[in-house]
């Protein structure tokens, strides 16, 4: 697969404080990327510099194979940006914000702008500066999704909006993946992220602290095990690979080590099954245990 997007060892100081530490990684053709993190981990200062809007102190970064500082002109051309949050022109209606934007970008489909414009419920002829948050970042998504882009990059895209928009916006982002396009998504909402992304990139203080598929990340952490069994079920408690093991009666809960998990069943089964459920862990797991503490 192609490298849409190759970001090694990126560096970015403000004075003395050190926002991006050694950033690497990488988006593929087709790929749809999950990039998360808390407030102030560097997501939108590692965004900015794919933009070229902020310059890098250490490091590369192409997009295309083009340098996003150097040819930020023609990176621009075939990407599509919505920042967390929006910022529009107060005079202008919602639907001339859209056609400005899309014909800032060379073009686009009335088609389905119209279409966007539905299924996200956007007064398209009310003024801006009477729009709420939610409204505004409407805008900035039917403009994007509205033009042909290789490349979609969303910073806190559903910042604002509700969980039915949110749903409208991953069809949308499903679509785009259908079609072979490339995205970096940021966002808070994990959910939104365990959903739509083939892999997740995790950032802690400006550094990537892990980075993979999910299924990959996932064999880092242990699974959630439910079981009931016809004998004495707590002598699961000292199998190798148990961990917090919780008893109810015939049943008990415990979290388990994946490479343990065979072994775990064996002992299972000898004590005549009646349960058993195996619970992957799921991205907030994964997220907690670099954030917990």
């Amino acid at each position: 697969m192609t490298e849409i997007v190759k970001v090694q060892g990126l560096q970015k100081n403000f004075g003395k404080f050190q926002a991006l530490r050694d950033v690497t990684f990488d988006v593929k053709s087709g790929e749809v990327v999950g990039f998360i993190g808390p407030n102030g981990a560097g997501k939108s200062t590692t965004i900015r510099a794919l933009l070229g809007i902020i310059k890098r102190d250490g490091g590369n970064a192409t997009i295309f194979g083009k340098d996003v500082w150097a040819d930020s002109l023609e990176i621009h051309k075939r990407i599509s940006y919505v920042p967390g949050d929006v910022a529009l022109w107060g005079s202008l209606t919602g639907g001339e914000i859209i056609d400005l934007f899309m014909k800032l970008h060379g073009g686009g489909s009335r088609q389905k702008r119209d279409d966007l414009i539905r299924r996200f419920e956007l007064d398209p002829k009310k003024k801006a500066k009477g729009y709420s948050k939610g409204n505004r970042q409407k805008v900035g998504l039917i403009a994007a999704l509205s033009v042909e882009s290789d490349l979609y990059i969303f910073d806190e895209p559903t910042s604002g909006l509700d969980p039915l928009m949110e749903a409208v916006f991953q069809d949308e982002v499903e679509k785009i993946k259908k079609a072979g396009k490339s995205i970096l998504l940021s966002s808070h909402i994990l959910s939104e992220v365990e959903r739509l992304a083939d892999k997740v990139v995790i950032i802690r203080q400006g550094e990537i602290v892990e980075e993979g598929s999910l299924d990959e990340l996932r064999h880092l952490t242990r699974s959630t095990v439910t079981i009931a069994t016809e004998a004495d079920v707590t002598a699961m408690a000292n199998v190798d690979g148990v961990h917090d093991f919780n008893q109810e009666g015939e049943q008990a809960t415990f979290s388990a080590d994946h490479q343990h998990l065979n072994d775990i069943l064996v002992e299972a089964t000898k004590l005549g099954v009646k349960k058993f459920e195996a619970t992957p862990p799921t991205l907030e797991d994964l997220f907690m245990r670099h954030y917990e503490g």
